[in-house]
């Protein structure tokens, strides 16, 4: 009997993958739970695994392509139907996996991506002339492009929209839009995720009409609470007590207090969900990813603390898992130490709203003792909310961010 790999569910509202990297061939013996090949999404990489043992009996997706959730990748023969099928001898060559008909095919002696295929075609390069870098010896699109950009002077170069067949679009780009290369300009071809994170900004920013609105926030009670127990903290936990947790645990109780924040736009409902599972957007070798603080209304500040230190730290380390990734219902953008006085975030859909910090810098700001206005020097932050008009009106979207800052300034936390 043979069974079909499909390509599974792998995060909300991720419609697709990139096959990164196949890790067997064809003729290759596996067994159940095998990593088979691995994915890359616009939220994590993820290694497919073989749903049962036997021998990889056909391949039917080729590095580089793109396909959608529920795609077949390719089939094992397992029990009877694995006799007879040729174990795969690492000491000899290893023949293709088969490609799926494109156009501008690679020769059968050169080994390309059929991305990079594509684009030999396009820009009339022969394989067999670039140096590859790829996985395997395989020629990648940046090679042809970088063959392509040696080879030929600057004025006869294509402009960058034009070395890009690859990319698909409803609406065809205009003349304006394209750039010719110049001499010393560096093409760097997208990374599959960060291609993926392109396309979802984009499709936010078409599907959602975004506003946004700041508040600047008195982080002095906030501090003032940090630095009074950040040894003991660090002590207990082993690890250091940052801004971030105390902006969670607001967020959490105004969200329960301003329901409409967290909901999604559905055809043409607007659905407020029971749980509250905050993201939080990290920055890694990568690229930005969002894991996801499950139920974070259930938590304290502390256990908010911790859940962003494991998440943090496995972002970085690549060990989060798909789960860990999906159903967020809010998220919070933290940029760090350098993120400037403060910026609008896009919205990870299908959510329909995102805080993003600025920097807390100390500031001159007025204050009235005693019946005095006097000038004081304060830890300031803006916090920017960019939320989506169709779910939520401008006050409501304010009193939102109000309700934050007041819980902030008062710094009732219990830590």
């Amino acid at each position: 009997m043979s069974l079909a790999v499909v390509l599974p569910a792998l995060g909300e509202s991720v419609v697709e993958g990139t096959i990164a990297s196949w890790l067997v061939k064809e003729g290759d013996r596996v067994e159940r739970d095998q990593p088979l090949v691995e994915v890359t999404t616009d939220k994590v990489d993820a290694e497919i695994p073989s749903p049962a043992a036997g021998v990889v009996e056909r391949i039917t997706v080729s590095e580089g392509e793109v396909v959608p959730i529920g795609a077949e990748l390719a089939w094992i023969a397992n029990g009877d139907a694995a006799h007879g099928i040729p174990h795969h001898d690492p000491a000899k060559p290893a023949e293709s996996a088969p490609s799926s008909p494109s156009a501008g095919a690679a020769p059968a002696a050169v080994r390309a991506t059929p991305l990079a295929a594509r684009v030999a075609a396009a820009l009339d390069v022969p394989l067999d002339s670039v140096e590859p870098t790829g996985a395997a010896g395989r020629v990648t699109k940046r090679d042809v492009l970088d063959q392509r950009r040696e080879s030929q002077p600057a004025a006869a170069l294509p402009t960058v929209a034009a070395a890009q067949p690859e990319i698909d679009s409803a609406q065809p780009q205009p003349a304006f839009a394209g750039y010719a290369l110049q001499p010393g300009d560096r093409v760097i071809q997208m990374t599959p995720l960060r291609k993926l994170v392109a396309d979802h900004m984009v499709y936010s920013k078409q599907t959602s009409p975004h506003v946004a609105t700041v508040a600047e926030i008195d982080m002095g009670g906030v501090s003032a609470v940090r630095e009074r127990c950040k040894r003991s903290f660090a002590d207990t936990h082993g690890f250091a007590l940052s801004h971030l947790p105390f902006l969670v645990h607001a967020t959490v109780r105004a969200l329960r207090e301003s329901p409409r924040l967290n909901a999604s736009v559905i055809d043409d409902a607007i659905v407020e969900k029971v749980d509250l599972h905050i993201g939080i957007a990290v920055e890694t070798g990568k690229g930005l990813v969002v894991p996801v603080i499950r139920h974070a209304d259930r938590l304290s500040l502390v256990g908010i603390a911790q859940a962003i230190e494991d998440l943090s730290s496995r972002a970085r380390s690549k060990r989060l898992s798909a789960d860990e990734l999906r159903g967020g219902t809010f998220t919070i953008s933290n940029p760090g130490r350098n993120g400037n006085l403060y910026g609008f975030a896009i919205i990870n859909q299908p959510q329909v709203g995102i805080l993003r910090m600025g920097e807390i810098v100390k500031r001159p700001v007025v204050r009235t003792l005693d019946g005095e206005d006097v000038v004081v020097v304060r830890p300031i932050m803006h916090l920017a909310l960019s939320y989506d008009h169709r779910a939520i009106d401008g006050a409501p979207a304010n009193a939102f961010l109000y309700r934050i800052r007041q819980l902030l300034e008062q710094a009732d936390f219990d830590v």
